[in-house]
């Protein structure tokens, strides 16, 4: 978890930074900083968010005690389409469409996939 936190603070510094550079060129931004980010995948390796979920139905033991936001990749993806498209649209866009504590994201997982061995706790 250590290292998450590190990809945090550098998503943090990213934007941060961005920011500074647009006020001081005059040029205007959007951002779109989603949650954790699930569907379909465009590329050959797994994101982040994926992994978590991978790392679930692998055979882990336990499940981290930990909640987090999740959006759907399609909501997302439409989130950059209307940034682009919309004149009038400015700052920052966090996109979260669901808080679930992994417990109830195992839940899920167990509900659509019954057959998988899930964690109990």
């Amino acid at each position: 978890m250590f290292f998450q936190q590190w990809y945090v603070l550098s998503k943090t510094l990213a934007e941060d930074a961005a920011w500074k550079f647009v006020k001081e060129k005059g040029f205007d931004m959007v951002t779109i900083n989603p949650a954790m980010v699930i569907g379909p995948l465009l590329q050959p390796t797994l994101n982040t968010s994926a992994a978590a979920i991978l790392n679930i139905i692998s055979g882990a033991q336990t499940f981290p005690n930990l909640t987090f936001g999740w959006v759907n990749v399609k909501d997302v993806a439409n989130a950059h389409i209307h940034a682009y498209e919309i004149p009038t649209a400015s700052g920052r866009y966090c996109l979260v469409e669901r808080v679930l504590h992994y417990s109830e994201v195992v839940r899920i997982l167990r509900e659509l996939y019954p057959s998988l061995q899930l964690p109990e706790k």
